[in-house]
């Protein structure tokens, strides 16, 4: 093959790339030609698993929001409120509201730091440990429903799509893609 035959598939294949990206381009122009349709369909996603996820756990005695803070104790007990508050992303008042409940249910118990006797960590009760399960339980069913006649590349895709959109709009700190790769 000489070298005119060699620039010319050369040529050919980045025509066929800045083709590719074209068309990309007027797919995703298209999908979002109605205002709010990705914003809306994101958070109407959100809002059916919170509310299902929030109907089972309920058959565990727990609340909406508050699986949240049993897991991360789980994973690392004695807390302080702040902290949660910090890990789950919510207002510190919102936090104490809601260890103040937890304890109430028997979930959660604070104690004075020994180091420190201004501050009061989270622990988790045997009520507490026990509810990891049916947490758990809860989740996989909720997710098993979600993602019903999906097949698993489907699954991974949809998982791997919704981390990037995440990840756009500041929830992750990753890589943010390049303009030139949109």
């Amino acid at each position: 093959m000489g070298k005119k035959d060699k620039q010319d598939k050369a040529l050919r294949k980045q025509e066929k790339s800045l083709l590719k990206q074209e068309k990309s381009l007027r797919r995703m122009e298209e999908a979002l030609a109605e205002p709010g349709a990705l914003a809306a369909t994101l958070s109407q996603a959100a809002r059916s698993t919170r509310t299902a996820l929030s109907r089972l756990l309920s058959e565990t005695g727990l609340y909406a929001g508050q699986d949240g803070v049993i897991l991360a104790l789980s994973r690392m007990d004695g807390l302080t409120t702040g902290q949660l508050a910090q890990a789950l992303g919510v207002k510190p008042p919102t936090m104490t509201r809601t260890v103040t409940r937890m304890e109430a249910q028997g979930f959660l118990k604070r104690m004075e730091d020994s180091g420190d006797g201004r501050l009061s960590k989270v622990f988790l009760t045997e009520a507490g440990r026990a509810a990891v399960a049916g947490i758990s339980a809860s989740v996989l069913t909720c997710d098993r429903q979600a993602v019903a006649g999906l097949s698993g590349k489907e699954v991974e895709t949809l998982i791997r799509l919704l981390k990037q959109v995440d990840a756009n709009l500041g929830g992750n700190p990753c890589e943010m893609p390049d303009s030139s790769d949109v």
